[in-house]
């Protein structure tokens, strides 16, 4: 029973990968519906000024935890997993994570960079705009792909066995 399940405490581990995972896609999918479109409105200052800000106060504990916490406790369930009938959930869940922090580290960061270095505000958000949008729909997308997974993977585990 044990090796089906993924060992003690396994359960507790894909159920926090989980939770974190949902988290971080909601953080990126609240930019692609709301944040992003109110800020589209707005003119270049007001927009470099408000994404400044926004870039500033996201680097806490609370989301750094949730941030890095989400492929950690994934690799952890994935591990965990190996030899149950989850594997392929909590890995595909695992790959995704991944590519989310990939993503982020190459793209969304550097440009929320540039944005914080540049003085010229128009052409900032001329070079910031349309780039993070898009990688950020991007990471909202595989965010939740990687959502789905871990729930595909709970609901495995949690079959009775045939």
């Amino acid at each position: 029973m044990t090796q089906q399940r993924g060992g003690k405490g396994a359960g507790a581990v894909l159920g926090a990968a989980t939770v974190a995972t949902g988290l971080v896609a909601g953080v990126w999918f609240a930019y692609v519906c709301s944040v992003m479109p109110a800020l589209a409105r707005s003119d270049d200052r007001v927009f470099a000024e408000v994404m400044r800000n926004i870039n500033d106060v996201i680097q806490n504990p609370l989301f750094f935890g949730v941030f890095f916490g989400a492929p950690i406790l994934t690799a952890v369930a994935a591990w965990q997993h190996r030899a149950t009938r989850t594997r392929v959930w909590t890995f595909a869940g695992l790959a995704l994570s991944v590519a989310v922090f990939l993503v982020t580290s190459a793209v969304n960061v550097p440009l929320n960079d540039a944005l914080a270095a540049t003085g010229d505000v128009s052409a900032a958000r001329d070079a910031f705009e349309g780039p993070w949008v898009a990688w950020n729909i991007v990471r909202a997308v595989l965010s939740t792909a990687g959502f789905v997974c871990l729930l595909g993977a709970f609901a495995a585990r949690n079959r009775p066995r045939d």
